[in-house]
């Protein structure tokens, strides 16, 4: 009977130590941004900032990648625990559309949030003479890694707008630092970024030389037949040499996790995203654009569930 109750003592003493250690075990929140000068970025480390001081036991970090193809792939691998994605991505990937870089529908993804509309900017050495669309014809241009996010929506506009690559002289698959760095050198006439406004990359190079910023009319969005993309206006004075505002294309972005994640760091994330939203604006002035009112409606993949708790609990559902 004595040996019952030892081993009955030992069984419970272990059964406690592995709870504690599991228990302790840490929590790593992996954050899928894009490159350093742009949006993504400066909110993810916002991000990975409120969330080391909000979760307990979290580990955070802030990785950068080509955007929102590439990260939307690593979640599905379970290799990042948040991602920044276009929201025309976000639905290609889960239809699986292989020329958008999704070899077969990701079925993993789940949403946090729907956040702040990427702009749709394409601006150009003014001395260049590139003012329309039309004007790209024959130049050279840089439209963002090749099927990232940036390119797609490259594609999409030039089609809207009855051009191909085969109309410019040149087409570069670089990322925004690059591509200003060559701009500034005058070896490219023209980016096209998406990016949310005042990205570093642009207010950079309007500093160092007189920029173009060309349109995207009405009647090119339209034209494009998705419903992810809106007509748009950059404001006037967004950059330096920009008075008047800019018509253009705006994508919402979307907080995409996916569904190994736990309901509770779900519901953690999302809360304290929107309890904190005022220092997330102090990440980047894009954030300002993040309201609770929005960010659970016209999603192309469902809600993860500790999401779906938050935004019932401030009936915003």
């Amino acid at each position: 009977m004595r040996v019952k109750k030892r081993f009955s003592l030992l069984a419970a003493t272990a059964a406690l130590t592995v709870s504690c250690a599991a228990n302790a075990a840490p929590i790593f929140i992996n954050i899928l941004t894009g490159g350093t000068s742009g949006v993504y970025y400066p909110i993810g480390v916002g991000l990975s900032q409120i969330y080391s001081e909000g979760i307990e036991g979290s580990k955070t970090s802030v990785q950068a990648t080509k955007a929102s193809v590439e990260n939307l792939n690593l979640l599905q691998a379970g290799r990042g625990e948040l991602a920044f994605a276009l929201g025309d991505s976000v639905a290609d990937a889960k239809n699986g559309v292989e020329d958008a870089g999704f070899k077969a529908p990701l079925t993993k993804l789940r949403a946090i949030a729907g956040a702040y509309p990427n702009y749709i900017q394409i601006v150009a050495n003014k001395e260049s003479g590139i003012k329309t669309l039309a004007d790209l014809k024959g130049k050279t241009i840089s439209v963002g890694a090749p099927k990232s996010g940036t390119e797609l929506n490259a594609r999409a506009i030039f089609k809207a707008a009855g051009l191909t690559y085969d109309d410019m002289s040149k087409v570069q698959y670089l990322p925004f630092a690059e591509s200003v760095e060559l701009i500034k050198n005058r070896q490219l006439d023209a980016t096209l970024q998406s990016s949310g406004l005042g990205m570093a990359a642009i207010r950079d190079l309007a500093s160092t030389m007189s920029l173009n910023y060309v349109s995207i009319p009405a009647e090119v969005v339209t034209k494009i037949g998705n419903a992810a993309y809106l007509p748009a206006q950059i404001p006037a004075n967004t950059y330096d040499g920009q008075p008047d505002p800019v018509p253009t294309v705006a994508i919402t972005n979307i907080l995409v996790t996916h569904s190994d994640v736990s309901d509770d760091v779900a519901y953690k994330m999302t809360k304290l995203m929107f309890d904190n939203l005022k220092r997330l604006g102090n990440s980047h002035s894009a954030a300002k654009d993040i309201h609770v009112q929005n960010a659970a409606k016209n999603l192309p993949i469902p809600l993860h569930p500790g999401a779906e708790r938050y935004y019932k609990e401030v009936g915003a559902l």
